[in-house]
């Protein structure tokens, strides 16, 4: 089973053959480096970079993350032992769903009551989504990449 993901732009894509196991870590670095409550990664032994590669910053003396230099999407985590890509990226994240979680003892303390928060459709903004012009690439590989630049009216990267 052949996965593919990539950036939010574009300008990284990436292959992986038999992704594994999947989690979720809640360690303070992890929320930074998502800018987010945790990340969730999947193992990606045999990870090809078909497009791009990611730059990386080296976020302790153990673990580097990798991240798109263009979009500054988190992509990679990198211990040494097994590269692991962010689950989100995948053009199909259903396909890597996290099965575990790791760090709990760093889990912000509302994270479990998420699920409990009202939620607001999409419908009750129908101005904002209908004037939308969506710039990010599509959930599946393209031939080219075009950089946004700002001026594009519409997706360029179809």
């Amino acid at each position: 089973m052949t996965l593919t993901g990539g950036c939010q732009c574009g300008a990284i894509r990436f292959a992986v053959e038999k992704p594994g196991g999947s989690g979720m870590c809640h360690c303070r670095m992890c929320q930074k480096a998502f800018g987010s409550f945790y990340a969730a990664m999947v193992t990606a032994p045999g990870l090809k970079w078909t497009r791009g590669e990611p730059k990386w910053f080296q976020s302790s003396n153990l673990v580097r993350r990798g991240f798109c230099p263009d979009c500054g999407t988190p992509i990679a985590y990198d211990a040494g032992e097994a590269l692991e890509i962010a689950v989100a990226v995948f053009d199909d994240p259903e396909q890597v769903a996290p099965t575990i979680q790791v760090n709990s003892n760093d889990k912000l303390s509302f994270v479990d009551e998420l699920h409990n928060l009202p939620t607001r459709p999409a419908a009750e903004s129908p101005e904002f989504f209908a004037s939308l012009v969506s710039y990010q690439h599509p959930d599946h590989d393209t031939e080219g990449w075009v950089p946004h630049t700002g001026q594009e009216q519409g997706n360029t990267h179809e």
